[in-house]
C-alpha cells in the first residue's frame, strides 16, 4: 500500500511539544467516530491535527485523507472538495453524501477535515451521513466551535506548556544558545502572549530587528484589540487579535501595504502573482521576504514553484486593514485582471498538453473562482464574464460541471442584450460544459444562440465550437445531417488550422458510421482523429474516441484488439475523475469482456461506480445499463436483464419509466423472450417482446441501423420458432444478409449460431450441424464466446444426428471461414441457379437498385430509400455494371427491363 502521508500536507517548520495532547488524541481516533479539535485562530488546531494524522497513519490500512476547508464558503461545496480528497467520482444528479459513502464502502479510512468553523451545517450533516453509513471510517476535524453531530468528542486545545512554548519561540527566534537574561526575556514573551503557538510565530519573526528584551518591553505597551472586539472576550483571543496588532504596526509603510494587499489571495498564491500588487519592479518581492521572515506569510518550497499563503486569522486581519484603507474594490478588480490574464495566457498550452494546462489551473482554482464571483458582482461585469468563458474547458474536463453551469450562466445573464463576441463565447461555453452535464437542453439552446450571435458578428472561432456542439445534438435527431454538419465543419477547420474543431469533427464522423454500422470507415476515421488529440493530450475526446474505435474493432471481430482500446480509454479518462468519460469506457469495455465470456472480468469493469450508484438511476452513460443486461443474460438472469434495462430511461430522483435506445430495447425484447422460455408460466413476457420488437421493426431510423435491424428481425424469428419455423427462417436469413452486407461480423457469427436452432427445429440436422461447426471456428477466430443458442442447437442436434455423423458435420463447418460459413448458409436456403451475368443474374437488392438509379435517384437518395449506406450503393451498381456489361447510368438505362417485366 502506498504511504498513506503522501495525502498530507507537508510540514514546513518543526512541531514542538504536546506530547500529552497527541497521545490522548491519537488514542480517541477510531473507526466509527468523529474527534474535533476545538480552539480560536492561532493555537494550533491544524499543526495539531496534522502531527496526529503523521502519528496515527500506519493504524489506517486505507489511509488517511486531508481536506482543507479554509477557502470554502459554500455548504454544498463541502461534499464534492470531500470526494475529490478521497478519489470518488460524483455522477450528476446524485446524492452527494451518499455517493461518497458508498465510494468509501468498507474502507478504514482517516478523513481529516481542517478549518470547519464557517460550513458548520454543511461538514455536519456531510459528517453524519458518512458515519451512519461507513463504520470503518474515522473523522478528525479543526473547527472553532464543536461541529454539533452526533457521538463527537470535542477536544480543547490548550495553550502550550511553558516549556514547550519557550522552545518554540526561541526555535523560530533562531535562537540557540540563550542567555539567562535573553531566556528571561523569552519567558515574559510567552507569558505575554498567553503561549499561543501563533502569536508566538508572529513575535519570533521580529527578533531579527528586535532583541529579546526590546520584544518582552514592547508587548507590555497597551493595544487596543481588533475592530469589533469585545473587551469582554477570553484573554487568549485578546491576545491573539492584540499581537496581531502589535506586529502590524512595527511593519514599515512597504510592509503595511504589501501585507493588507495580500489579504485579496485565497489561501495559496505565487510570486508573480504578488508582483502584479505593485507596479516598482521586485518591491513587492522584496517586501514579500520580510512579511514571511516576520510570520505573516508561510513559505512552501518544496514544489517547482514557491507557494506562499496567510493563515486564516492573518488574512482576516488584512482584510480589515484594507477596509480601513478604502483600497477593497481596487484589489479586487487587480486581483481579477491578474487571474483572467493568468488564464487567457494559459490557454496556448490547453492546445498542446491539456494535462499540464489543466495543473496550471488547477493550483489557483480557488483564487480564480474568487475572481470570478467578484467580477460577476461588478456593476460592468465583462472581466468576470470574460474568465468565466475562459474557464469553461476546464469545467468541461473536470467533475465540477454543475459548478460550472452555474457560474456560465449567470455570465449569460449578465451579458443579457449584447451582441458581440464575449457574449457568444459565454454560450459556446455554457454549451460546452453542458455537453457533459445534466443540462442537454440547455446546452443545445446556447449552442445555438451562439452560432446565430456568432454568423452576426463574423466570429468564426466561436462559431465553430458551437457548431460542433449543434452537430452532436443532430446524432438523436438526423445522422444525414449531423454526418454533412460534421464533415463541412472538419473541411472548414483543416482550412483555418483549428486542429481541435477538425480533429473532433473527423471523430464525430467516426461515431456516425459506427451508429450505421459502417466499421472499415469508422476506424479509418477514428485512427486519423486520435492523431492529433495524442498530440495535444486532449484525454477528453482522446478517451471518447478510443471508447469508439473499440466498438468499431469489437463489432469487425477483433475483440482482443477492442479490449486493449478499450482498456487505453479507460487510463486515458481516469486523470480526469469525471463521470461521463469513466463512465463511457468502462461500459464499452465491459461489453467486450461479455462478449468474451469473462463475465466477471465485466462485473468487475463495473463494479466501481456500480458501487457508487448503489441502485439509483443513474445520468445518462451510453450503454451503462444497456451491458448490464447483457451481462446478466451472459449469466443466464432475464429478470436482472430486465429490470436494469428498464432503469435507463429513468432519470436520478425518479422511479418512472422513459424512453429507452434502441439498442437497449434490443436487450430488453431478449431477455423478456429469454424469461418466458425459461418459465412457461410468463408466456406474457414474450407478448410483451412482440409488442416491443414490431414498432421498432417498422421504424424508418431503425432501418436506417443496420445491426440495430437485424437484431430485431433475429428476435422477431425467435419468439416464431414454435409457430412458424419457416417465417422465422426467413427473417434469420434476412438478418443474415444485412450482417454479411455491412460486414458485421459478431453479428454474422450470431446469424449463423440462430440458424443452427431453427434449422435443428424445423429437423434440417445436416445443414445445422456444419452451421454450428462454423460457429465454433468463428468464435474461435474472434475470441467470442458461445451464446446461449449454441447450447440449445447442440442439445436439438444430440437427438436428432448420431454422435459420430454429428461430429463429422461439425468438423466440415470448422473448415470454413466467416466468409464461406455466410455462403454456405445463404445457398443451403435453396438452390437459386442464377445465372453469373445478364438481368437474371441480380440479386433482389441489385434490382432495386437499379431501378431506383434509372428512376433518377442519386446515390445518397438511393440508400435513404433502401436503408442502407452509400457505399454500399455503389458497391451495388460496380457489380451491376460489371454483370450487365455497361460503363453507366445512361447505358444502364437503355438496357433496363422492370423487374416486373
Amino acid at each position: 500500500m502506498p504511504d498513506s502521508t503522501d495525502a498530507l500536507p507537508a510540514e514546513l517548520s518543526s512541531f514542538i511539544g504536546r506530547t500529552e495532547e497527541l497521545a490522548a488524541i491519537g488514542a480517541a481516533v477510531a473507526p466509527g467516530r468523529v474527534v474535533t479539535l476545538v480552539g480560536p485562530g492561532g493555537c494550533g488546531k491544524t499543526r495539531l491535527a496534522l502531527r496526529v494524522a503523521r502519528t496515527v497513519s500506519d493504524d489506517w490500512p486505507d489511509g488517511v485523507r486531508w481536506v482543507a476547508l479554509e477557502e470554502e464558503h459554500d455548504d454544498a461545496a463541502v461534499v464534492h472538495r470531500v470526494a475529490a480528497a478521497l478519489g470518488v467520482l460524483l455522477p450528476g444528479g446524485a446524492d452527494p453524501v451518499a455517493t461518497v459513502a458508498r465510494g468509501l464502502a468498507d474502507r478504514e479510512t482517516l478523513l481529516v477535515l481542517d478549518n470547519c468553523e464557517q460550513l458548520g451545517d454543511g461538514v455536519a450533516a456531510l459528517v453524519t451521513g458518512l458515519l451512519g453509513r461507513c463504520p470503518q471510517l474515522g473523522v478528525l476535524a479543526t473547527s472553532r466551535a464543536p461541529l454539533g453531530v452526533g457521538g463527537e468528542q470535542a477536544r480543547r486545545v490548550p495553550p502550550l506548556a511553558l516549556a514547550n512554548a519557550l522552545t518554540l519561540f526561541l526555535a523560530r527566534a533562531h535562537t540557540a544558545e540563550p542567555t539567562p537574561e535573553a531566556r528571561a526575556a523569552a519567558r515574559r514573551v510567552c507569558d505575554r502572549l498567553d503561549r499561543l503557538p501563533l502569536a508566538l510565530e508572529l513575535a519570533a519573526g521580529w527578533t531579527g530587528t528586535l532583541s529579546l528584551a526590546q520584544l518582552a518591553d514592547s508587548l507590555h505597551e497597551p493595544f487596543v484589540v481588533l475592530d469589533g472586539g469585545s473587551r469582554t472576550a477570553p484573554f487568549r483571543q485578546r491576545t491573539l487579535a492584540e499581537s496581531m496588532r502589535w506586529s502590524h504596526d512595527l511593519l514599515d509603510d512597504d510592509e503595511r501595504v504589501l501585507f493588507r494587499r495580500l489579504g485579496v489571495f485565497e489561501p495559496g498564491f505565487a510570486a508573480d502573482a504578488v508582483a502584479a500588487l505593485d507596479p516598482t519592479p521586485g518591491r513587492a518581492l522584496r517586501t514579500l521576504r520580510g512579511l514571511i521572515d516576520k510570520s505573516l506569510v508561510s513559505a512552501d518550497t518544496t514544489g517547482e514553484v514557491a507557494r506562499y499563503r496567510m493563515l486564516g486569522v492573518v488574512r482576516d486581519y488584512a482584510l480589515l486593514r484594507l477596509a480601513e484603507a478604502g483600497e477593497t474594490e481596487q484589489l479586487r478588480d487587480r486581483h481579477l485582471a491578474g487571474y483572467l490574464a493568468l488564464v487567457e495566457r494559459a490557454d496556448s498550452l490547453r492546445g498542446t498538453d491539456q494535462d499540464a494546462w489543466r495543473a496550471r489551473i488547477t493550483v489557483e482554482l480557488n483564487n480564480i473562482r474568487a475572481a470570478i464571483d467578484w467580477g460577476l458582482s461588478r456593476d460592468d461585469p465583462t472581466d468576470g464574464r470574460r474568465l468565466a468563458a475562459a474557464m469553461a474547458w476546464f469545467w468541461y474536463l473536470e467533475p465540477r460541471g454543475l459548478e460550472g453551469v452555474q457560474v456560465l450562466r449567470l455570465a449569460v445573464d449578465r451579458g443579457a442584450g449584447a451582441r458581440d463576441e464575449l457574449q457568444a463565447r459565454v454560450l459556446a461555453g455554457l454549451a460546452l460544459v453542458c455537453d457533459t452535464a445534466v443540462y442537454g437542453f440547455v446546452g443545445y439552446e446556447s449552442a445555438r444562440a451562439a452560432v446565430e450571435l456568432a454568423d452576426e458578428i463574423g466570429a468564426d472561432a466561436v462559431g465553430r465550437l458551437a457548431r460542433s456542439l449543434c452537430a452532436v445534438e443532430q446524432l438523436g435527431l438526423d445522422l444525414d445531417r449531423a454526418s454533412a454538419d460534421a464533415d463541412a465543419l472538419h473541411r472548414d477547420a483543416l482550412r483555418v488550422g483549428d486542429g481541435f474543431i477538425a480533429d473532433s469533427m473527423q471523430a464525430l464522423l467516426g461515431l456516425i458510421h459506427l451508429f450505421r454500422d459502417e466499421y472499415r470507415s469508422a476506424i479509418e476515421q477514428l485512427d486519423q482523429a486520435l492523431v492529433g488529440m495524442r498530440k495535444r493530450n486532449d484525454r477528453g475526446f482522446t478517451s471518447f474516441a478510443l471508447t469508439w474505435l473499440a466498438t468499431a474493432t469489437a463489432q469487425s471481430g477483433e475483440l482482443s484488439r477492442a479490449a486493449e482500446l478499450a482498456e487505453q480509454a479507460v487510463a486515458t479518462a481516469q486523470p480526469l475523475h469525471d463521470f461521463h468519460h469513466m463512465g463511457s469506457a468502462r461500459a464499452a469495455l465491459a461489453e467486450i469482456r461479455v462478449r468474451q465470456g469473462r463475465l466477471d472480468d465485466a462485473a468487475a469493469v463495473l463494479a466501481p461506480i456500480d458501487r457508487l450508484l448503489d441502485g439509483e438511476a443513474s445520468p445518462f452513460v451510453p450503454g451503462w445499463e444497456r451491458v448490464h443486461g447483457m451481462l446478466a443474460l451472459a449469466a443466464d438472469d432475464p429478470a436482472a436483464a430486465i429490470a436494469w434495462c428498464r432503469r435507463e430511461g429513468r432519470t436520478p430522483g425518479d422511479t418512472a419509466d422513459g424512453p429507452l435506445t434502441p439498442w437497449t430495447q434490443v436487450v430488453l425484447a431478449t431477455a423478456l423472450r429469454q424469461s418466458s422460455e425459461l418459465d412457461t408460466g410468463r408466456s406474457t413476457e414474450s407478448d410483451v417482446a412482440a409488442a416491443l420488437l414490431e414498432p421498432l421493426a417498422a421504424e424508418p431510423m431503425i432501418r436506417a441501423l443496420p445491426s440495430v435491424y437485424a437484431d430485431v428481425l433475429d428476435q422477431q424469428a425467435f419468439l416464431l420458432h414454435h409457430r412458424d419455423i419457416e417465417q422465422a427462417l426467413r427473417l434469420h436469413h434476412q438478418a443474415l444478409r444485412i450482417r454479411a452486407e455491412h460486414e458485421l461480423v459478431l453479428g454474422c457469427v450470431a446469424s449463423l449460431e440462430a440458424l443452427a436452432v431453427a434449422l435443428a427445429r424445423r429437423g434440417t440436422a445436416d445443414t445445422a450441424a456444419v452451421l454450428l461447426g462454423a460457429v465454433d471456428r468463428a468464435r474461435s477466430d474472434t475470441g467470442s464466446a458461445p451464446g446461449r443458442s449454441a447450447a440449445v442447437a447442440l442439445t436439438l442436434l444430440s437427438s436428432l444426428v448420431a454422435e459420430q455423423d454429428l461430429a463429422d458435420h461439425r468438423d466440415r463447418g470448422r473448415s470454413m471461414g466467416i466468409t464461406k460459413a455466410v455462403d454456405y448458409a445463404t445457398k443451403a436456403r435453396g438452390k437459386r441457379n442464377r445465372p453469373d451475368s445478364g438481368w437474371a443474374s441480380l440479386t433482389p437488392m441489385e434490382r432495386s437498385v437499379v431501378d431506383l438509379a434509372v428512376d433518377g435517384l442519386s446515390n445518397p437518395e438511393i440508400a435513404a430509400r433502401l436503408f442502407i449506406s452509400r457505399g454500399t450503393v455503389k458497391t451495388h451498381l460496380a457489380h451491376v455494371y460489371a454483370k450487365l456489361g455497361v460503363a453507366n447510368r445512361t447505358e444502364l438505362a437503355r438496357l433496363h427491363v422492370p423487374a416486373d417485366g
